[in-house]
């Protein structure tokens, strides 16, 4: 058997089902479209799930893909084993109601011996317990002995997940040798041991589940195949696991060039080799996808992996960044199938460089942080550190929970497992997979689910904001209906339309559709499964029915703003990239007829100077009035101009590409203006930052930014009448106003000063002594903070040395103040501990350092008891 690469076997089974009829179609992107049920794709047929349930027409009804897919429910365990990992690439042929079982195991026996050509005698099936149709293809039909033929129940051979279509499943094992088995009498297909590896499983979608356990037939029957590349890759080349097939080991030969360590030697090092290995191939592909480092959700577990790699790294003693050199490994041995990674290398380094330079710094703030804590449980006399003290660091400082745990451990100390894992639980809900009440699709289950599949619309509104058309379904809120009457909500479908949906970060079109009979106002235009664009609104008057002819008119108005705003992100986005450097992509956009909002990845603030240059540069190329023109190509002949693609978005074998002059190139599907001139000029008001590594700035264009004009002049002309001035003598009029007030806070404060004095009275009879040292503890009438600590800075002086502490009352608030001279905190004193020691009987708490401190509270009643207690607390720490 000939030993084929990772890539090679990729590219050959791809091409047998693409002889076989089957569309290949390029992996989707990691983050899940439009599917709730799922925080990252986990499964080649994931992706699919519309076309399975009917929702969605497929664009043929056989498919094959090799999909990238992260699982990540067991992350702590990835590296333990040569099993584990979180990355990998799963091969698959799909049928949507076309050919089915027959089909699918002669093209699985057809595939895995004459084309990789794997021995047929080591080749084990499997079936479901209750499939004699699969069980006599395989033995019939195929030829495999009945002995090799294995029938399993339920929990091994019948793929299901919640309602939604399921079906038995028929799998293929292969026989590795008895160097991979257990060695034990009896060891065959279903042992735990190494030997007989999974490596085909051909799913039979003949069933719907209702969700409580009954079963029907599907109207179309479906298959859905699965087969792990590296599991794959591990037999023909008889490796003993993933980590040593060929683009692996590249990568895992790299860590051990780098670390000066040697791989099957020592289990621990092997632990931290594969996590390095496995770790680095997800954050490169989910950064190649636009996922960025968060505390949440899918950015929560990139991060995690980051510093886990980060972490081994450490252990493997690599002291120096290493991550980014890895992704480039990671990317020289997947951009033959994914050249995705190969154009956004610069970005993927960028990201990893910061976050691993960020975790550098953090890890060293932990072992402080840990250190701190350590003191405090000594100090205490405790052994066991604190649950919520562990989680922590683990989850504010990002500081492993397994390093925590062995440095404890060196010093016979250990930490409250129970606590660290409720807090955790507590907060893994945030990056769980699973959010709210969705369909099997992962969708929210809307009335639009029950629209037939099959109908389509097409959009001719580039050109014409007119058009006529034909109803072809209606909903209300609730249901399918056949028409609308006066006054009733609900969604219209047509044959064609003039109207935009909501795409791309462009908010949809509204305007009329009017009948002979009837007027339909449309407030928002949306895109729904498939080609369908659903135009929600109301009925005004009249009635709108199935089959009605209509007129569709676009609001004229609304479209022009809204199109002169999205032209001008195309011209932001070039600007940014000509300011920042080509690593600036959008990571997304928003877009109506008032205003534009455009986020991009940055690693740092924009400057002052920086955003001028920006909107400078676009409001010269809006002056230049360049042409803008959008062309269809096909997207190897779109990608060759250069033009700038969305992160994640999938494209079809065709794209349109918007060019303004030869300053911006993009792919883009929205509506735009005839020349950059009818924006007539941009306005940057805001840049900020939304995420690791994400910046937004928000923007002004044409009527949006005259009315910002006007309501600036009116707020300008309001604030000179308040201080009667004229707007010109503004500025001037404030800048004395401030230098009068100046002078009045100055003498306010002299009157203060010496009325708090006044009110101390002479304080030489007020001066006791504790254990040698002096105390002055004393209440004051009406006096603020700012005004304790100035009278506490002037008893010192004339203590000469000691303890001060002074309380007042003013607005029903308690404020407490405590001075240390340095001769005194020699003997002991700690201003802040004493001021914890009496804040609570006012009801308050805070503290500070030893020779300052001061505190709040709620609870005027307490202050002569907190006076009481200060010679007792000063007391316990002389």
């Amino acid at each position: 058997m000939q030993k084929y690469g990772v890539n090679e076997l990729r590219r050959m089974f791809l091409e047998f089902f693409e002889s076989k009829d089957h569309l290949v179609l390029k992996s989707f992107s990691l983050v899940p479209h439009n599917d709730k049920s799922l925080l990252l794709i986990n499964s080649g047929m994931a992706p699919m799930k519309p076309y399975f349930t009917g929702q969605e027409i497929p664009p043929r009804r056989r498919v094959t893909t090799c999909q990238k897919c992260i699982r990540t429910g067991d992350i702590e365990n990835v590296g333990k084993t040569a099993r584990h990992g979180t990355f990998f690439e799963m091969l698959g042929n799909f049928s949507f109601g076309d050919y089915f079982k027959t089909e699918a195991i002669h093209w699985t026996w057809e595939f895995l011996t004459e084309v990789v050509g794997l021995d047929p005698e080591r080749l084990y099936p499997s079936v479901y317990e209750n499939d004699d149709e699969a069980w006599e293809i395989w033995n019939k039909e195929i030829g495999v002995p009945a002995e090799r033929i294995f029938r399993f129940g339920k929990e091994d051979n019948f793929w299901e997940h919640g309602s939604g279509p399921c079906g038995p499943c028929s799998e293929v094992y292969y026989d590795r040798g008895e160097k991979y088995g257990c060695g034990k009498p009896g060891c065959t297909v279903g042992c735990e041991c190494d030997r007989y590896m999974e490596i085909w499983n051909d799913v039979f979608s003949q069933f719907n589940n209702d969700g409580h356990g009954n079963y029907s037939d599907l109207a179309q029957k479906n298959i859905d195949t699965g087969m792990g590349l590296e599991r794959l890759a591990c037999v023909v080349q008889d490796v003993d696991s993933m980590f040593d097939i060929d683009t692996m080991k590249a990568l895992r030969d790299h860590v051990c060039a780098m670390s000066g360590k040697h791989y099957g030697i020592d289990h621990e090092t092997d632990v931290s080799l594969r996590v390095v290995t496995d770790h680095i191939r997800s954050v490169t592909f989910m950064i190649s996808d636009g996922i960025m480092p968060s505390n949440s959700g899918r950015g929560y577990v990139l991060r995690r992996l980051l510093r886990r790699a980060c972490r081994h790294g450490r252990l493997l003693g690599i002291e120096r960044a290493f991550l980014v050199e890895l992704a480039q490994t990671v990317i020289d041995g997947s951009k033959d199938g994914y050249p995705e990674l190969e154009e956004k290398k610069d970005f993927i380094f960028n990201v990893i460089a910061k976050e691993e330079a960020q975790f550098n710094k953090t890890i060293d703030q932990g072992l402080s942080i840990l250190a701190d804590m350590e003191e405090e449980m000594k100090k205490n006399g405790e052994t066991v550190l604190s649950g919520e003290n562990a989680f922590k660091l683990y989850d504010t400082y990002g500081f492993p929970i397994d390093l925590t745990s062995e440095i404890l451990d060196e010093k016979g100390l250990t930490y409250d497992k129970e606590g660290f894992e409720k807090a955790q639980k507590e907060q893994r809900a945030k990056s769980e997979g699973t959010f709210g009440t969705h369909s099997y699709t992962g969708k929210d289950a809307t009335v639009y689910d029950e629209l037939d599949a099959e109908l389509a619309t097409e959009f001719v509104g580039y050109e014409n904001l007119v058009c006529d058309a034909k109803v072809t379904a209606l909903t209300s809120e609730e249901e399918i209906v056949d028409a609308l009457s006066d006054g009733e909500k609900g969604t219209i479908i047509v044959d064609k339309t003039t109207f935009y949906g909501t795409m791309g970060g462009q908010e949809g079109d509204i305007g009329t559709i009017k009948t002979a009979g009837g007027e339909f106002v449309v407030e928002n235009t949306i895109h729904l499964a498939g080609t369908k664009i659903g135009h929600v609104g109301y009925v005004s008057h009249g009635m709108i029915k199935g089959g009605d002819p209509v007129s569709m008119e676009v609001d004229k108005e609304n479209r022009n703003l809204s199109a002169r705003n999205h032209s001008a992100t195309h011209l932001l986005q070039a600007a940014l990239r000509q300011v920042l450097g080509t690593h600036v992509e959008q990571a997304g956009s928003y877009v109506d007829a008032e205003r534009l909002r455009f986020d991009f990845t940055h690693f740092s603030a924009l400057s002052k100077e920086e955003l001028k240059q920006v909107e400078n540069i676009v409001n010269e190329k809006i002056a230049e009035c360049l042409p803008v023109v959008a062309k269809n190509m096909p997207i190897e002949e779109a990608r060759k101009t250069g033009a700038a693609a969305l992160f994640g978005e999938k494209y079809g074998d065709v794209v349109r590409v918007v060019s303004m002059g030869d300053f911006s190139v993009e792919f883009c599907g929205g509506t735009h203006v005839s020349n950059t001139g009818v924006i007539s000029a941009l306005k940057i008001i805001s840049e900020t930052g939304v995420a690791a590594g994400v910046r937004r700035i928000e923007a002004l264009t044409s009527k949006g930014l005259l009315k910002y004009y006007d309501d600036m002049e009116k707020k300008l002309q309001e604030a000179a009448a308040l201080v009667k001035a004229t707007p010109n003598q503004l500025s001037d009029k404030i800048r004395h106003l401030q230098a009068e007030n100046k002078d009045l806070h100055s003498e306010l404060e002299s009157v203060k000063s010496k009325m708090a004095k006044e009110a101390m009275g002479d304080v030489s009879d007020q001066v006791t002594e504790v254990k040698g040292v002096k105390l002055i503890a004393a209440k004051v009438e009406d006096v603020d903070m700012n005004g304790l600590r100035d009278l506490g800075d002037q008893l010192k002086e004339k203590l000469g040395e000691g303890v001060i502490v002074l309380t007042s009352a003013a607005g029903g608030k308690v404020s407490l103040v405590a001075m240390a001279t340095d001769e005194a905190v020699k003997k002991g004193a700690h201003a802040g501990n004493l001021i914890k020691g009496i804040a609570g009987l006012v009801g308050g708490g805070g503290g500070g350092r030893p020779n300052m401190a001061q505190a709040g509270g709620k609870n005027p009643d307490g202050i002569d008891a907190a006076i009481a207690k200060v010679s007792e607390v000063l007391e316990s720490q002389l």
